[in-house]
């Protein structure tokens, strides 16, 4: 029997069959063009792909949790935020 090994371990890992492997992939592509319609962007950083947004509130909103160091996470609470 011929084979060749697939080596995608991440989106496809749990699928058992082709059809529910491009079902996966379809999904994906869905939710990336909807993301990118929003403006999410990927970024090549030190040999890695990091999805970013200049809108905190709308990468909040999307339920993504930021990587930045925390340093650079503060916001600041000007002091008529908290009155």
């Amino acid at each position: 029997m011929a084979y060749f090994t697939w080596k995608e371990e991440g989106l496809t890992k749990d699928c058992e069959t082709l059809n529910s492997m491009a079902a996966r992939f379809e999904e994906s592509a869905r939710l990336m063009r909807k993301m990118s319609e929003k403006g999410f962007k990927v970024e090549k950083r030190n040999k890695r792909q990091i999805i970013t947004h200049i809108d905190s509130k709308i990468f909040n909103d999307w339920g993504f949790i930021s990587e930045e160091p925390p340093y650079q996470q503060l916001t600041l609470i000007l002091e008529e935020d908290i009155k």
